[in-house]
């Protein structure tokens, strides 16, 4: 037989659904709980002491003692061997005070009208956001004032240009930040034409500044440093500059570690319209919309192990002509020294060559890596001067 417990559980089931009854003006109630458990003549004749306490409870805990909550309907039927027994026929929820008494929230009930009217009074298009996520704007109750002020403010300049810091909201200072996911679901929807829904940051999706991260490159071409940047050879900028750059290069390296940049600049003579970048990483993908990139000679030279590999493949899906320079068996076998590198987890084709897939498959199996710094300078030079004519 269905317990008091049993019943509030089924009830709490409802929940969402009388929410949006209410957003909806349909009526809910009354509602019959129907899996309440069969009471066999076999079941009563075992154990008719536990089955009458079971009723008791039920009873004790129905509207008819406590005034609100369940009414319990009971029904007479004749059993062969004990006679006649009340037994539970249905269990009803008559009205919607009865059953927010029953699961206990007559307060988040209110809030959710309050908040409800009060939203859809000021945006009226987040109606069916609210239909689909009733429960947040009950659990968002005390950040209701500043997430409404935010969406105000973007609502009146859906294209702001400026820090989130700088916008003109009085809320505290962090709060847009310590509320991104919510604020953007709602922002998708008020100011839905000026998006940039391809984005996922959530600065550069709603027409924010943003701290960008920073491109640093050598330039090897002394001609290029003097001419167009007072002989500065060694940069760090913001990467939406670094995209604008229009400057006569034609050969560009990526390189996956800080030191093999200062150590290609320092040591190779001077390659005409060349520059080489450091790639950092995974972070090349900061580099993936540089348009003219697609005019330029483009290299990539990572560490010899999965991880290496697995960038230049990365970097290629952005631009397919890239090159990989000094990631060849040849370069493995002569400087290898048995390092460990890090287990890759990564399943599926990669976009590598033939030779570069082998090499890969090799070093993946065998969790082997041949950092980058360990490729002795004068090899390393020879090796670039030759591609990079």
């Amino acid at each position: 037989m269905i317990t008091p417990d049993e019943i509030q559980q089924q009830c709490l089931n409802w929940w969402k659904s009388v929410l949006i009854a209410y957003i909806d003006s349909t009526c809910f109630f009354p509602k019959e709980i129907n899996r309440i458990g069969k009471i066999t003549a076999r079941d009563l004749l075992k154990r008719l002491p536990e089955y009458q306490k079971s009723l008791v409870l039920l009873r004790n805990n129905s509207k008819s003692n406590k005034k609100q909550g369940y009414t319990l309907v009971e029904t007479e039927r004749q059993f062969d061997k004990i006679g006649k027994q009340l037994v539970p026929e249905k269990i009803v929820i008559e009205t919607l005070e009865d059953y927010l008494k029953l699961i206990k929230k007559e307060t988040e009930y209110q809030i959710f009208i309050h908040n409800y009217n009060l939203i859809v009074s000021q945006f009226p298009e987040l109606k069916d956001w609210i239909t689909k996520y009733p429960q947040k704007i009950i659990d968002n109750q005390e950040k209701r004032e500043d997430i409404l002020k935010v969406c105000t403010c973007f609502k009146a300049n859906p294209v702001p240009n400026l820090y989130i810091r700088e916008l003109p909201i009085q809320v505290h200072t962090k709060f847009i930040e310590n509320n991104k996911p919510i604020i953007k679901e709602l922002l998708d929807i008020l100011i839905a034409g000026f998006v940039k829904t391809e984005e996922t940051n959530f600065e550069k999706r709603f027409n924010l500044k943003y701290s960008e991260p920073l491109v640093r490159f050598r330039i090897l071409d002394k001609t290029v440093s003097q001419t167009y940047f007072s002989g500065i050879d060694d940069l760090s900028i913001p990467v939406s500059q670094f995209e604008q750059l229009n400057v006569p290069i034609k050969n560009v390296l990526i390189v996956e570690n800080k030191t093999n940049l200062l150590t290609i600049a320092l040591t190779l003579p001077e390659i005409e319209k060349t520059i080489v970048i450091f790639g950092s990483g995974y972070k090349v993908e900061n580099l993936k919309n540089v348009e003219w990139f697609k005019q330029m000679q483009l290299f990539y030279w990572g560490d010899l192990d999965a991880q290496g590999f697995e960038i230049l493949s990365q970097f290629r899906g952005y631009y397919p002509h890239v090159q990989s320079t000094l990631m060849n068996k040849e370069t493995f076998d002569r400087y290898f020294e048995n390092d460990k590198g890090t287990p890759s987890k990564i399943t599926g084709n990669l976009n590598l060559t033939n030779d570069e897939k082998q090499l890969y498959e090799l070093l993946k199996a065998n969790n082997w890596r041949l950092e980058q710094e360990k490729v002795q300078v004068d090899y390393v030079n020879r090796m670039i001067k030759n591609i990079l004519k």
